[in-house]
């Protein structure tokens, strides 16, 4: 993480100096001079590294420190940059996020930073494998290279649409409000980490129930003027994928541009091939070391089959056939964005976001058919087509205060984003057709505003932090229907004004440990399809948009370096929760889910060398076993589904394996998911039903060289037969075992 800060005792706590070893070693040296009242000489901090970093940080936290000797005298420090990530790719970041981290307050919110670098290099954005660290987290899979992902039973996981998505803290989703649904991520490649912040997310960066994802990228490294890595991966069914990036800065530019191609077969017998091309370029100005500008454009296009749904029957008996061999969908995301931070002060920063771009979506789906029902040869096409056109920009200010016999801070800023959607509905002629005879034209718009403040207020050991949020969204629609022999003409307008309220409470036990407890409101507003669309599957237009609480108290910490934990008892309350029933998609009742999580990772190697007082094992590197457990009693309370348990809601979400590393050698990961039966539907369709599964991924990268290294992995060693998805048209099968064999070469 680029906490770029000058040297202070008070904005450098224990746990960021064993985040990065050679600064850690600089700041103790210089401690330990002050305590004996020693002369500092500035000039010898001038050679400390500089690091790669990651995007949305503040480059300034604090001002020069001072510290009293034990004679009363005054040593004061010249200001010194120290950047909190180290550049090598094994450093494992802490897994909580910071109290204050540039604008933005985190104190009393349960979060988890989900640190690529724990992990041997994660393949085909294999999420299966990059969540194995985080409690509660549902992937359901597929072999397209769309991601979807759910959390404690609040909703559909499809395209994290009950989370808000962002990527580099600006929003990703095709639209957050009218059509949340996150078609594009970007590589892991390409990612630093992935913050996940639960309930009180919803203050921090807008509505949904889940809570927020956040993907910080990398920024160029700081230590070289250039900087080349590529990768090239081969597997199982044609699979190809290569990364090739170029980095660095001279002077007070630096750059970071990458270029992204995936492709394969897939393992259906027909129709399942999915091909990516990715391009990035991102330039970081700094003016000075109070200032700098980060300029960022993303150019992506994907394109997958969709071999079609199967019955449990089918899938049994042949789970590689398919039912729709001309299905298709094609997507197309461009998008610019340009960031100002400046600290006018120790005490005060700034930072403004502002993006723009282009989402297209197009699908060509077969009519006829059923559930697990081959569709007719000679079955006409739906062709529909969507264009997102958006601009967002966010302002948000943090200042730090003294007042009352504590150190304070607060947060806040405001948001306004405005986009414009058409869609077009077309019937084809011919399975394959890509266009056809116009059935219904929609213009699509959303205005959408928010202003939101937090405060941390901290007495000694306790911080409380309230948080507000006032979110005003207003959604338009003017839909032309051909269907008939006279056009009808329908035109919906819907006005959201949604306060928010939060507390976070966290009180520090020493020892890097903590309890915290969060109580915070969330909503999720009516989307497109629910509330304006009229025809089969919409709802009536006076639908009114989903409300949630989040309840949280919890105890997490680092005590020992060889040993990290987080636990936590939840509560979560979601009235006029939508799903489908009846064949309608409509209000199915009030969600209460409830249950305990709880993630563990231990080092043996460093507990036992603790617990013996020596160093002998972790000479040979560190194994971490870990294990995190999501418990979890879900219910729909009233409406059409009352008493039944809402979708994607399993009683259990086990995850547990080991991970070996020998310095930044070698590592190597035995990683195992294992999820209860759970339903895709909240009215209990007995063929929407998921069995329970377990699955094991076998991975490693190995260091040959300073400029070489290996990957290979074995994905579902043990050829579980399971799925994870059900759609409309059946069930969608998941990956049996299958392989990946690469190298990358970096200068």
């Amino acid at each position: 993480m680029d906490h770029q800060l000058l040297l202070s005792p008070r904005t450098v706590p224990q746990h960021l100096l064993r985040r990065c070893l050679f600064p850690a070693v600089a700041l103790i040296s210089a401690a330990s001079a002050i305590a004996q009242n020693v002369e500092i000489d500035p000039s010898a901090f001038e050679e400390l590294p500089s690091i790669q970093a990651s995007a949305n940080e503040p480059i300034v936290k604090s001002q020069n420190a001072t510290a009293d000797s034990t004679s009363n005298s005054e040593t004061t420090l010249s200001e010194v940059l120290v950047y909190g990530e180290a550049e090598s790719e094994s450093v494992i970041q802490y897994p909580f996020m910071p109290p204050v981290e540039g604008t933005k307050i985190f104190a009393g919110k349960r979060t988890s930073v989900i640190d690529l670098d724990a992990f041997p290099e994660v393949q085909a954005n294999n999420y299966r494998q990059a969540l194995a660290l985080t409690p509660g987290l549902l992937y359901e899979e597929e072999t397209n290279p769309l991601v979807s992902i759910g959390y404690r039973g609040i909703g559909e996981p499809n395209r994290a649409q009950f989370f808000q998505v962002l990527k580099d803290g600006i929003p990703i989703h095709a639209d957050p409000f009218g059509y949340p649904e996150a078609y594009f991520t970007p590589p892991l490649e390409v990612v630093d980490r992935i913050e996940f912040i639960r309930g009180g997310g919803s203050l921090m960066y807008g509505p949904q129930p889940a809570g927020a994802l956040n993907y910080v990228t990398n920024m160029p490294r700081r230590d070289r003027e250039f900087g080349f890595r590529t990768q090239n991966t081969f597997g199982t069914d044609n699979y190809f994928s290569t990364y090739t990036s170029i980095d660095g800065t001279s002077g007070k530019l630096g750059y970071l541009g990458y270029f992204n191609h995936r492709e394969s077969d897939g393992f259906r017998s027909a129709n399942s091939d999915y091909a990516i091309d990715a391009g990035h370029l991102k330039l970081v100005y700094t003016l000075s070391e109070a200032t700098r500008w980060i300029f960022a454009v993303d150019i992506y296009e994907e394109e997958h089959g969709e071999p079609g749904g199967l019955t449990a029957a089918a899938m049994s008996a042949n789970r590689d056939q398919i039912t729709r061999p001309n299905d298709r969908f094609w997507l197309k995301r461009h998008a610019g964005s340009i960031e100002f931070q400046h600290s006018f002060s120790a005490q005060t920063e700034i930072s403004i976001k502002t993006w723009g771009g282009y989402y297209g979506r197009m699908s060509r789906r077969q009519t006829g058919g059923g559930f697990g029902v081959p569709v007719p040869a000679a079955g006409t096409t739906n062709v529909q087509e969507q264009e997102f056109y958006n601009y967002g920009i966010e302002p948000r200010i943090r200042h730090d205060y003294s007042a009352w016999g504590g150190d304070h801070t607060f947060t806040g800023g405001a948001q306004f984003y405005i986009a414009h959607s058409p869609r077009t509905d077309k019937l084809g002629a011919t399975p394959t057709s890509n266009d056809g005879i116009l059935l219904r034209d929609t213009q699509r718009n959303t205005i959408y505003g928010s202003i939101f403040a937090e405060n941390k207020f901290t007495f000694g050991r306790l911080s409380i932090t309230p948080g507000f949020r006032l979110e005003m969204v207003n959604q338009d629609i003017v839909s032309q229907d051909f269907t008939t022999p006279a056009m009808i003409e329908t035109n919906n307008s819907k006005l959201d004004i949604q306060p928010l309220f939060g507390l976070g409470i966290a009180y520090d036990l020493g020892h890097e440990t903590e309890l915290y407890a969060n109580v915070s409101q969330s909503y999720r507003t009516t989307v497109f399809t629910q509330s304006l669309i009229p025809g089969v599957g919409g709802t009536a237009s006076d639908a009114d948009a989903a409300l949630s609480w989040s309840y949280e108290i919890g105890y997490r910490g680092t005590p020992r370096e060889w040993i990290a934990f987080d636990t936590a008892f939840f509560l979560i309350d979601l009235d006029d929760k939508y799903g489908a029933a009846g064949g309608l998609l409509t209000n199915v009742g009030r969600s209460i889910n409830y249950g305990w999580d709880a993630a563990l990772q231990v080092d043996i190697f460093g507990a036992f060398d603790a617990w013996c007082s020596q160093t002998n094992l972790s000479r040979l590197g560190s194994l971490n076993l870990f294990t995190n457990v999501s418990l979890l009693e879900a219910e729909i309370d009233g409406g059409l589904a009352d008493g039944n348990t809402p979708q994607f809601a399993p009683d259990y979400l086990l995850r547990t394996g080991a991970i070996y590393s020998f310095k930044d050698r070698c590592k190597v990961s035995f990683m195992g998911t294992i999820i209860d039966d759970h339903s895709n539907s909240d009215t209990a369709v007995a063929n929407r039903f998921i069995p329970g599964y377990m699955v094991w991924d076998l991975t490693a990268e190995v260091k040959l060289c300073e400029n070489l290294s290996l990957i290979a992995g074995l994905n579902n060693v043990f050829n579980e037969e399971y799925h994870a998805r059900v759609r409309g048209d059946g069930i969608d099968p998941a990956y049996g075992r299958n392989f990946y064999v690469g190298a990358s070469i970096t200068y």
